[in-house]
């Protein structure tokens, strides 16, 4: 089940089974839509559902419940009891698979916090799983019961920890985003609904190994890497989170770190997979994510329309794919290379037409800032004149506010 939503309900059930299947030793043994004409209080479920749907798992062994859709505190310590299972609703299946997978300092602190968020509002759960340092947060693993007083201390003693150790992570992560800042090398940066082949485009592009698999969450942690495009042009390419729709809102806010490329990106790419039959649908969460990230709509942006090689004949020759489309599209399969080298060669284009040219004074004793001039590949003339260098420049906003913080 779901909240409201516009999805239909087959294919967010296929969706919520592909959650569960990224978590490792984890086996689904069945999948259903149950039809809810109203959420119950107590059991969310009627009672006669709850009980039918004890039977079966009492016959089917099942030790975990998993709710693709918001499920109350009091409704989850209930169903859990009624069952005799452990229940996840769809906010602590992804918390669960996201712990799972971040490997950064970062990463592990900020899941860690996003799911203390989480808990502490369902103080009818236990929490005897704080001192756990990695692989989840015990959800799955079934904590035990213990008294709501100490569940509440031990969570906000650890929330204290928490944000210590992040406030120590951030600053170190704000020098390495004023180094990033420096980076003589636009910024390309490739996001969309997680699955969407984001990773495997990038290995295309990079020839890099980043771990890419029909997988919801292959990838977590961001990962950058310098590319040559077509003219000669060295940009660096970032591959970030996949997006899902329903994003816990602890987790948009903790991600928001890992996500810096993307607001300080000289060009987006979005990647879709435009084979999966609610294309449009995941365009839409992603969009909608961007904006609450506050990603600003004076970047430039591409519509990289994935998977191509996926789709029948007749749907290939009806991809709308004009060059006047705003913004643009271009068909691509990021498996077989179909596609990739004329996204390419608009990316070089747009830089290049997006950058502003200037001429600059620097004096004969400041040879630093003119051998970094010269370094960023910025500098398209130069002559030498009365007491210094007058030098022109062909550069993006990003690479003079970064010349200028310097």
């Amino acid at each position: 089940m779901r909240g409201a939503r516009r999805r239909a309900p087959e294919l967010a059930l296929a969706e919520a089974v592909a959650l569960a299947a990224a978590l490792p030793n984890l086996t689904v043994v069945g999948a259903e839509v149950v039809r809810l004409p109203e959420a119950r209080a107590g059991l969310l479920f009627g009672s006669g559902k709850v009980a039918e749907l004890k039977e079966r798992f009492a016959a089917a062994g099942v030790d975990l419940v998993l709710v693709d859709g918001p499920v109350t505190p009091v409704q989850q310590r209930n169903l859990e009891r009624e069952w005799k299972v452990k229940l996840l609703d769809r906010t602590g299946l992804i918390l669960e698979i996201f712990a799972d997978r971040a490997r950064t300092r970062e990463g592990v602190l900020q899941v860690e916090l996003a799911a203390l968020t989480y808990q502490r509002t369902r103080l009818v759960r236990a929490w005897t799983h704080l001192e756990r340092q990695r692989g989840g947060f015990g959800f799955v693993g079934g904590p035990g019961e213990t008294q709501i007083e100490s569940d509440r201390r031990a969570i906000d003693e650890q929330v204290v920890k928490l944000r210590r150790q992040l406030a120590r992570v951030v600053r170190t992560r704000e020098l390495h985003r004023a180094s990033r800042a420096k980076v003589p090398f636009p910024v390309v940066a490739l996001v969309g609904y997680t699955n969407a082949g984001k990773s495997t485009l990038f290995n295309r592009i990079t020839g890099a190994r980043v771990l890419a698999r029909d997988m919801l969450f292959a990838t977590l942690d961001p990962t950058m890497r310098g590319v040559l495009l077509p003219g000669g042009q060295k940009v660096i390419l970032s591959d970030t989170v996949g997006f899902i729709s329903d994003l816990p809102t602890e987790l948009v806010a903790a991600f928001r770190a890992t996500l810096e490329e993307v607001l300080s990106a000289d060009l987006i790419l979005h990647v879709r997979d435009i084979a999966h039959p609610e294309t449009e649908e995941q365009a839409a969460d992603v969009a909608e994510i961007l904006d609450s990230l506050g990603v600003s709509h004076d970047v430039p942006l591409f519509e990289v329309w994935n998977k191509v090689d996926l789709l029948a004949p007749e749907a290939r020759a009806s991809l709308d794919v004009r060059e006047d489309r705003t913004p643009r599209v271009f068909a691509v399969s990021a498996l077989t290379g179909e596609g990739v080298d004329a996204l390419l060669a608009a990316v070089a284009a747009t830089l290049a037409a997006d950058r502003i040219e200037e001429e600059l004074f620097v004096p004969f004793a400041d040879g630093r800032t003119r051998a970094r001039l010269h370094e960023m590949g910025v500098v398209v003339g130069e002559q030498a004149g009365d007491g210094g260098y007058r030098i022109r420049v062909r550069w993006t906003a990003r690479q003079k506010g970064g010349f200028a913080a310097a």
